[in-house]
This record gives C-alpha cells, structure tokens and sequence, in this order.
C-alpha cells in the first residue's frame, strides 16, 4: 500500500497483514491495500474506507491524506412486517416473505426479520382459501419496524381494513417506521390512511380507475411495475411485490445479494416494460381472432421491424382497407397507433434495464429518430426519456 513504509516509522504502527495503531482516539485498521478508522467521539463509532490512503509520519504524528472516502456497508436486522387480512391474496405476503428470507442465506447473516401480522392476530384465511396461521396482531409489532408492507386482496377484505383502528395505526407509524409501503390493491388502505395523498403511486392495472375516484389526490402511475416515493412504495399486481422486494434488498445489501435472489426464484432483476404489457396488450390479443393475434404478438415481440400498414396487411392476408378496419375492430386501434405503444413498451424496457444513449434506444425501440422516441413518450407516458430512466431504472 503507498505510504505503509513511511508510517513504519512510527512505533505505534505494528505492520502485517492487518497493522493497527491508536493516534488521537482514531482507531485504524491497515489491510491489503486500503485503511478501516474507526472514529470515536463526537461521531460515536463508525466505520469508513479510505481508497487511496497516503499515510505520512513525522514528530511522532500520523496525518491523513485520503483521495475519497466512503462509509463502509453496516447491515443491521431490519424488521418487515407483512400485513394481511380474510380475503388478501397470499402470493401478496409469501412472495415478499420469500425474497425478505433467502436474502438472508445470500447475504451471509441475519439482514432481515419477516413478520407476518394482521389487526388481530392469528390466522388469516386467503382469498383462494389458504390459511396463514400465527399472525402478530398490529398491536403487538415492535416498535423499530423497518418496513410494512400491506397486501392487497378482495374487496370485502380491503373493507375490513377500512377501520379507524387500522387506519390510525398506520398513521401512527408514518414517522417511526422506515418504509411503508403495499402490494398490488393494498394501496387502497395506504390511501384510505391518507398516506398517498400527493404521492406518486402505483396499483394494478385493474383497479387504477377506481382509485383515481376512490382518492383523486393520490398521484397515479398506472404503467408502473412499482412506485418509489420514499418514505412509500407501492407495487402493481400480485407479483410486481416481488419486483418490489428485490429492489428493496438491492438498496439495503447491495445488487450482488438481490441478483442471487432473483436467480434463485427464477426472476427478473428488473422486470422489463410496464403494467401495459400485462393489461391492455394481453386484452388485445384474447379478444382477436386467431389471424391477428399472431400477428398482434410479432408486433410486440419485434416493434424496430417493418410494420407499416402495406407490410402488417400483407402478413395478414388482406387489403389495407380491410386490414385496417379489421384491427381497429379487433383491438380498439388503428395499427399505428399499436404499433407506437409496442415500440413506447421497448423503449421502457430498455431505459429500465440498459445504460445505452437514448439514440440506440430510440434505434432498437423501432422509432426512426431520437426526436420519435421523445415524442412518444411525451404522447403517451407525459413524461421525457431521461425521466423515465431516472424515475424507474432503480430504488435508490
């Protein structure tokens, strides 16, 4: 390490694979090339790692010269509490379960400790009939949660939620609990606790409408997969809670332990494309005839090919007239204008998932400028490129 020779000088330092000395209550650690201080008093004890560390002697002092320095990582057990009710869907809280527990094997030790809770307690019967037994009752979870997270389910358990002694206790944990988020129609209780009021959320697809009536004030992004808006996070359907678990343990233990995860239950790192691919595309696609539902998933499936009307008629057999009438009959658009979302859904997935210029984005989404692509999104996501990568490529 540049610079260890120099502090041998000092008859403090005893040299070695991991050389300590004390200087002035600055405990340091030399090992391999980079230096650990451990700092007490008015910081209390905290770890740092300085790169590039030049260490000089002279009169018997030790100055410290460092090019950057960073905290090091410190993991400490993180409380989740997985809210369920009669009648939630339990891929809701055992997807998040099993994401929060197998981080747990890949990050070496204990980062994480799942709860699962209800407002009373005990069982909770599921939707489609499972049974989750030894629930926390709200009224018993530790006080240092780091994260809850409620699911989502059938509407007359979503009522029951709508409770004064719910709603205030989640109220009450607005400012002690670290996150607080929900898994597919579980933002109707966040909402319901006026939690999301001028917040950017998400739900699924299904009930996006309903909630822009149920709480107009809630700031809807129906195409996401989650919604970071820290201290809140919520998911789309079902699944997307996977998604927005890893992201999760991405931002808490580092992407290597998220990418293990992911690799383990057969995932995504980061799930390519929005709500829209499994919302208004698939709808297309079950109503269509069978002609156009092959075409209609070509079209998804490669959106930078040739799709001008002349081409899509000639794939499917007909005139362009009868073509034309034929698809707007079938999926509710002309197909330009489906052609455009498929490429806008590329275009999402590469933004999400790559670093490359918003130029070979708009090359490989099928749009024929980088001036297309920023029209586009303007059209249909209100938003620019570069916002939508900045928004939805990661949680920070």
């Amino acid at each position: 390490m540049a610079g260890a020779e120099q502090a041998q000088a000092s008859p403090h330092w005893q040299l070695g694979p991991q050389a300590q000395a004390q200087r002035q209550g600055w405990q340091v650690q030399v090992s391999q090339g980079q230096v650990s201080v451990g700092i007490s008093g008015l910081l209390g004890v905290r770890d740092w790692t300085f790169r590039n560390l030049a260490l000089k002697s002279g009169g018997g002092n030790v100055r410290y010269v460092a090019y950057y320095a960073m905290p090091t990582p410190q993991r400490r057990l993180r409380k989740i509490a997985l809210i369920g009710y009669p009648g939630v869907q339990s891929l809701d809280l055992v997807g998040p379960f099993e994401v929060f527990s197998m981080a747990n094997n890949y990050a070496g030790d204990a980062v994480y400790q799942p709860i699962m809770a209800s407002p009373a307690g005990g069982d909770i019967r599921c939707n489609s009939g499972l049974v989750l037994a030894g629930s926390t009752a709200l009224a018993d979870l530790p006080d240092d949660l780091d994260t809850l997270l409620v699911g989502g389910g059938d509407e007359a358990g979503l009522r029951s939620m709508d409770q004064p002694g719910v709603l205030d206790w989640l109220r009450g944990r607005r400012h002690s609990t670290g996150r607080i988020g929900s898994v597919c129609s579980g933002a109707f209780v966040l909402a319901g606790a006026g939690l999301l009021d001028g917040r950017r959320a998400t739900t699924h697809w299904e009930v996006c409408e309903t909630m822009r009536a149920y709480r107009p004030q809630v700031r809807l992004e129906p195409d996401a997969i989650f919604v970071a808006d820290p201290p809140f996070y919520t998911s789309a359907g079902v699944t997307a809670g996977i998604d927005l678990c890893l992201s999760l343990v991405e931002a808490d233990c580092g992407p290597e332990v998220a990418l293990a995860v992911a690799r383990n239950l057969v995932l995504f790192m980061r799930r390519p494309g929005g709500q829209s691919q499994y919302s208004a595309g698939l709808n297309v696609q079950a109503v269509a005839s069978p002609k156009l539902r092959r075409l209609i998933a070509d079209i998804a499936a490669d959106p930078a090919g040739d799709l001008s009307l002349p081409r899509l008629a000639e794939r499917a057999g007909m005139s362009e007239r009868t073509f034309s009438r034929a698809f707007h009959r079938e999926a509710g658009v002309t197909p330009a204008a489906f052609v455009e979302l498929a490429r806008v859904d590329r275009a999402k997935a590469l933004l999400e998932t790559s670093d490359w210029p918003l130029a070979r984005v708009a090359d490989r989404a099928g749009f024929g400028s980088l001036d297309g692509l920023h029209r586009a999104f303007q059209k249909h996501v209100r938003a620019t490129p570069g916002d939508y990568r900045e928004r939805f490529g990661r949680v920070h």
